[in-house]
């Protein structure tokens, strides 16, 4: 099994799908998304969210009744030992009806199967969110390092 493998249809709430299908995502919101409105990616070139979709298991979320996307996250992962889940966002006009929860938990159980050993994420304001995904803090942050810009 591999996340690149044929898309799926994941859980979700009702009135939306989550869909792995890369043939889906309309990069050219998704990089509005972020550049714009995002405060960890403002101002990312869109060749750069290019480059990071492709190297990236990507998730979408979309209304069901038109197929407009209204959300989108993706993890960069091994497939074996370590994922990052990054980028996650949820379009303003359908926040708070618990997208964002159902796109992450939809992430995470589809990684569930390959076992990997962490899945890390990075929040300034959501960490009640994930917390109730299982997501909790680093047990000795003191061990991790980062190179880059901060």
């Amino acid at each position: 099994m591999t996340a690149r493998a044929a898309a799926e249809q994941l859980p979700a709430p009702a009135g939306f799908e989550i869909s792995t299908d890369p043939a889906r995502l309309n990069a050219g919101l998704i990089h509005r998304w972020l550049s714009e409105d995002s405060y960890w990616a403002r101002g990312r070139p869109r060749e750069t969210q290019d480059r990071a979709m492709a190297g990236s298991l990507n998730f979408g979320l979309y209304r069901a009744d038109s197929g407009a996307q209204v959300g989108y996250a993706r993890v960069v992962s091994d497939l074996a030992t370590f994922g990052w889940l990054c980028d996650v966002y949820i379009d303003r006009a359908v926040r708070g009806r618990g997208l964002g929860t159902a796109l992450v938990t939809a992430a995470r159980d589809h990684l569930a199967p390959f076992g990997l050993r962490r899945l890390l994420l990075a929040t300034a304001d959501a960490h009640g969110v994930y917390a109730k995904l299982g997501f909790e803090p680093l047990a000795e942050p003191g061990k991790w390092m980062a190179l880059g810009a901060r």
